[in-house]
């Protein structure tokens, strides 16, 4: 959440996501309130505004009779989103290329060898985390906050990573071909290129084939 200040509610929509991005709550299961209300020692109020919320983002749903489940989605469902997520990211990243100073163009390579070196250490939310930090330099000096806003909705949808067992080696490759993309992303940034900068964000990075392990 890009706020300063974080509520009770949203440290505990936090601790939800995480334990969804990280496979401790999966696609189908009902989520035991009372089990988180334990874990965190709090009330009821705040983990079931929490749970409206990822409702509301369709995250979740809220089911008769069982309560909130995780919303289960497919491959074709995240293509779906990658598609939307894709054109709003190229047009972010075009509004934002005069806004962007020298210290954001190095703090994006610094984030590319940080992706790096989660890769080589299989530190695989560190990427996710780090990743995250990337685009968000851009999104965040777009100008247009219900644009911004918009983004941040649709990549909410998608909190589920499958960077959990990577014992073939398969995920850390797709990584590295994914960060190989952000340094050719810089690259564009550099040459003040908005046009080529939309079309490869909605076109190469946003591509449907990065579904399958959602490495963005």
């Amino acid at each position: 959440m890009n706020t300063d200040f974080k509520s009770l509610k949203d440290h505990v929509y936090d601790y939800i996501a995480l334990l969804i991005r990280e496979g401790r709550l999966v696609a189908e299961e009902k989520i035991n309130e009372n089990q988180i209300c334990s874990e965190l020692n709090i009330s009821r109020t705040p983990v079931r505004e929490a749970l409206i919320q990822l409702a509301a983002e369709d995250v979740i749903e809220n089911r008769a009779r069982k309560g909130f489940v995780v919303k289960k989605m497919d491959a074709e469902d995240i293509a779906e989103l990658y598609e939307i997520i894709g054109c709003l990211d190229g047009l972010a990243a075009s509004k934002a290329l005069p806004h962007l100073s020298e210290k954001d163009l190095r703090d994006m390579a610094f984030y590319i060898e940080t992706m790096n070196l989660a890769i080589k250490t299989s530190n695989f939310e560190m990427y996710h985390e780090h990743q995250n930090l990337f685009h968000q330099i851009y999104i965040n000096k777009c100008g247009n906050k219900a644009l911004v806003e918009c983004i941040d909705k649709y990549k909410k949808k998608i909190l589920k990573k499958s960077y959990l067992d990577d014992s073939t080696g398969k995920i850390a490759a797709v990584l590295q071909e994914t960060n190989k993309e952000h340094l050719e992303l810089l690259e564009l940034f550099k040459k003040n290129d908005p046009d080529r900068v939309s079309e490869f964000l909605s076109q190469v990075h946003w591509r449907a084939s990065n579904a399958e392990y959602d490495t963005i």
